[in-house]
């Protein structure tokens, strides 16, 4: 045997695991990377915001077949009784949720089922009148992005940021949609409790042949109540950038990017 083939047999192999420049799941889409640590504590006394990413392919979310399918994720999710969908806005790219459960597994499973549901309709959805096979590739790239709303005024921010939400990305310009008082592409028309409407939400003005998003009903005191410390709710206010302990400007008076 050559003396190089003899060295060969002694040399330390590298090992293969352990902590390393670029190891782990490789980031699935550009807006990949939400932590994968551990969740903070829930409870039933707390709501959470949801912020969910679709990838590239699933295209804009804002059009009548997409709408539907999360309209049928709703529907899914609505039959549990420790999870429930309070509000729901769908942007182009991700979609907002107010959410309530009973504990930190409810929300978990029940998030998880909406998702799976979400996914299967969406792909459905896009697949409809293609050639070829149905979509069946990744809808969501990555981890939901959740925050918990612990006070009056982050509750009244959240539910404003995601019923106005369309105000924030400049959706209320389009060609239809700047005669639309509120966004038919979220379940802001039943919030009974616009400063404009007295009570009556908007959910009676609606576009022909469009049945509305399927949410239940506020059970925490922060979404039923507390909210309201901190004042109505205008269907102009245009949501800032500044997270859920930002401020609010009306309609007209410049947008965050």
């Amino acid at each position: 045997m050559a003396d190089s083939e003899q060295l060969a047999l002694f040399v330390e192999k590298k090992k293969r695991g352990g902590k390393r420049r670029g190891a782990g799941r490789p980031a699935n889409g550009p807006r990949a990377g939400e932590s994968h640590e551990r969740r903070p504590f829930h409870d039933s006394a707390h709501p959470v915001h949801v912020v969910l990413r679709t990838v590239k392919a699933i295209g804009s979310l804002r059009r009548r077949q997409t709408y539907q399918a999360i309209r049928r994720a709703t529907q899914v999710a609505a039959r549990r009784q420790d999870f429930r969908i309070v509000h729901l806005s769908i942007q182009r790219t991700h979609v907002h949720l107010l959410v309530e459960a009973r504990s930190k597994a409810a929300l978990a499973t029940g998030m998880q089922g909406f998702q799976i549901s979400a996914a299967k309709q969406l792909n459905a959805a896009i697949s409809k009148g293609r050639p070829g096979p149905r979509r069946r590739g990744s809808v969501f790239p990555d981890r939901y992005h959740a925050v918990l709303i612990d006070s009056p005024r982050q509750a009244r921010h959240a539910l404003s940021y995601v019923i106005n939400n369309w105000r924030k990305h400049g959706e209320d310009r389009g060609e239809f949609t700047r005669r639309w008082d509120v966004d038919w592409y979220a379940s802001g028309p039943m919030f009974p409790d616009w400063k404009e409407r007295n009570g009556k939400g908007f959910a009676g003005g609606r576009p022909p042949d469009w049945p509305l998003m399927v949410v239940g009903a506020p059970r925490t005191w922060l979404l039923r109540v507390g909210w309201r410390r901190h004042g109505a709710i205008s269907c102009r206010e245009v949501p800032s950038a500044g997270g859920l302990h930002g401020g609010i400007r009306k309609s007209g008076e410049g947008r965050s990017s």
